[in-house]
């Protein structure tokens, strides 16, 4: 009997039953077939030795592909736990997924430790069990066999008795098995480097009320030179994680008096944000935005109403209780219900609309703490908010011009390769999202279009929807090739809805707006991470705090140090004095470190000829220049210029 196997370029080839996607692979070339590692048929991940038996679509993943490296990462996970297993063979293992750098695997070692001096041997036995080239396979395994191999692990044994019969399957290699669900490359042979990246504490199954495991990190690839440079792009994330570098430019703190995950902005820090915000606001007022102000609470209902308390209020701070009887307040975790409200302050004409209402609005999440990360993850932040009112008919072009606006957010800020996003419902769970389908439809046909129009390169995300609406999200790579999430667009059919949103159309009738929310930045906080670790701290001089910082070669030069202070300040340059008793040798060290762009040394002979001697940060061992005020400060319009994009 035959089979027809749909490709993704929408090609079809017949196979007999029982072809597996190898056989597929082969068909069409040995060189896939050599690269091919796994594959999934009909939406579901099989291996590459899974016999096909229906008509269906497959797709033939290789390391290029993410789901490919989610099946290379998984399989290390089983390897590395058959390792751990020889080792330790009183441990007992849990689970071990591929996350997106890598995998790991949860181990309870019960009386015994599991440190760093333990990773290399672990390591050296990975490679030992990959070299011997075992494949890997699945079988299937009754309820009661499942539970009676696992008997004496508590952990597997909870996981199988929330299975169903017939749904169990095991995943054998070697002499090691584990229970599996599947998604793996052929044979260990593939994995040709592994590292063991770290060891941490986690509660089985999320819960802190469960027992603390140890979670086993690693990392493989298919080459040894793979390896290299990952671990090479680790040591420098570590110099550029903000954490550090917040730290040492002294732009934000955590104090544990105030709380986990509310940071504190310094004065450094504050600018920054402060000139990020006054960035945007400038560029938002001419697109036609006017900013709104709203609290930071609201009452329990308005969340209700908006559906944010049925969607978040399991991860929102618990009601404040006024001393009035049945009166509830939460802290807002999002901003668009004020806006609703501030919009339905007055009746509104066609003629009225686009408005635009932006906010740069403090929202507050609980966060779990384990989940808490520098400034990527807190419980308080600040969102470059703002929501479009428009009619149906504006409803593209206000997109669109949503779009250009983020567009040139990101290019002034340096962030030039990035995707675009279009994150739709996830269609086999409704139950996760407000509104009508109708509705859904046209915001998601909506975005598509514009996305299109726009020329942007994008994908289509399944179940990556807000709960009442799509959206555009940018996914940007920064210096280290990291990708992130940054800036959002939302379609809104059903807020205008829930909070009975009406203009009067040209008909006289009333009519429902359509609600753009959006975010270039996302989060202040958020961003400022992203960017601290992007650019090492070397900000868009427009962007630095301060641009220049004057260091004199003796308290003899102070004086001159003083004025040349006040000549910047008249033409607009951000910078500060070092008069410490130090060496001049040592104050430079110390602007580097703190990234001032530029060091402006002054001694006898700048003061003698009202010059500056300007060093660039990053410039060691090469000459400074002699200039004058006036042009080191046509130097900073050009590097200002070459940078900051018009809007």
């Amino acid at each position: 009997m035959m089979i027809k196997i749909t490709l993704p370029d929408g090609s079809v080839k017949e196979f007999a039953q029982g072809a597996t996607p190898m056989d597929v692979a082969l068909s069409i070339s040995e060189g896939l077939a050599r690269n091919v590692i796994s594959a999934s048929f009909n939406g579901t991940t099989i291996e590459t030795s899974t016999p096909l038996t229906t008509d269906g679509t497959l797709i033939l993943y290789t390391w290029n592909d993410d789901e490919g490296k989610k099946a290379f990462w998984h399989s290390t996970s089983h390897v590395m736990a058959q390792a751990i297993e020889e080792k330790y063979p009183n441990a007992k293992l849990t689970l071990g997924p591929a996350i997106a750098n890598g995998f790991y695997y949860d181990v309870d070692f019960g009386d015994e430790k599991f440190t760093d001096a333990d990773f290399k041997a672990i390591e050296d036995r990975v490679l030992e069990i990959s070299r011997e080239k075992h494949d890997f396979r699945m079988r299937s395994v009754t309820k009661a066999e499942a539970l009676d191999i696992y008997k004496g692990n508590e952990y597997k044994t909870e996981l199988i008795s929330n299975l169903e019969d017939g749904t169990i399957t095991f995943c054998d290699h070697s002499n090691f098995f584990d229970l599996c669900r599947g998604g793996h490359i052929p044979n260990t042979g593939i994995i040709k480097a592994m590292k063991i990246l770290s060891v941490a504490g986690a509660y089985w199954r999320g819960d802190e009320k469960n027992k603390q495991l140890t979670r086993v990190y690693g990392i493989s690839f298919p080459k040894q030179k793979d390896l290299t440079e990952y671990l090479h792009l680790l040591e420098e994330a570590k110099k550029r994680d903000h954490r550090k570098l917040g730290k040492e430019l002294e732009l934000f703190h955590f104090s544990q008096k105030v709380g986990q995950g509310l940071p504190l902005w310094l004065p450094k820090g504050a600018a920054l944000r402060d000139r990020l915000e006054q960035f945007l606001k400038k560029a938002q007022k001419k697109a036609g935005y006017e900013q709104v102000v709203t609290p930071h609470i609201g009452q329990k209902e308005l969340y209700v109403t908006s559906g944010h308390y049925a969607k978040y209020g399991a991860d929102s701070f618990q009601p404040i209780h006024t001393p009035a009887e049945g009166e509830e307040f939460l802290l807002k975790p999002m901003n668009c219900p004020h806006h609703c409200e501030i919009y339905n302050a007055k009746p509104w004409s066609y003629k009225d609309l686009p408005k635009r209402y932006a906010e740069f609005g403090t929202v507050y999440r609980y966060e779990q703490s384990g989940e808490l990360h520098g400034l990527t993850r807190v419980r308080g932040f600040t969102q470059d908010d703002a929501h479009i009112f428009c009619t149906p008919d504006q409803l593209d072009a206000e997109f669109k011009n949503v779009i250009d606006l983020v567009l040139y957010v990101f290019g002034s800020l340096g962030f030039e390769n990035f995707t675009a996003q279009v994150s739709v419902r996830d269609l086999d769970n409704p139950d996760k999202y407000i509104g009508s389908v109708e509705n859904w439809g046209k915001a998601e046909n909506a975005i598509i279009s514009a996305a299109k129009d726009k020329g942007l390169n994008y994908v289509i995300e399944s179940g990556e929807a807000a709960f009442y609406g799509p959206k555009l999200d940018f996914m940007v790579k920064d210096a280290l090739g990291r990708s992130w999430q940054l800036g959002t667009i939302q379609v809104d059919y059903n807020l205008p809805e829930r909070f009975d949103l009406t203009y009067k159309g040209s008909d006289n009738e009333l009519h429902r707006p359509v609600m753009i929310h959006r975010a270039p930045f996302g989060s202040m906080e958020r961003f400022v991470a992203i960017l601290l670790e992007h650019t090492a701290g070397n900000f868009p001089i427009w962007l630095m705090p301060e641009q220049a910082i004057i260091l004199s070669l003796s308290e003899k030069y102070e004086n001159y140090a003083q004025k040349v202070l006040n000549l910047l300040e008249n033409h607009e340059i951000r910078a500060q004095i070092d008069n410490r008793n130090e060496t001049i040798g040592k104050k430079i060290r110390d602007a580097e470190v703190q990234k001032f762009p530029f060091m402006l040394i002054v001694g006898e002979e700048e003061e003698k000829n009202g010059t500056i001697s300007v060093r660039r940060h990053g410039d060691a061992g090469k000459s400074n220049q002699s200039m004058t005020i006036e042009e080191f400060s046509q130097l900073i319009q050009e590097e200002i210029d070459k940078t900051l994009k018009q809007f």
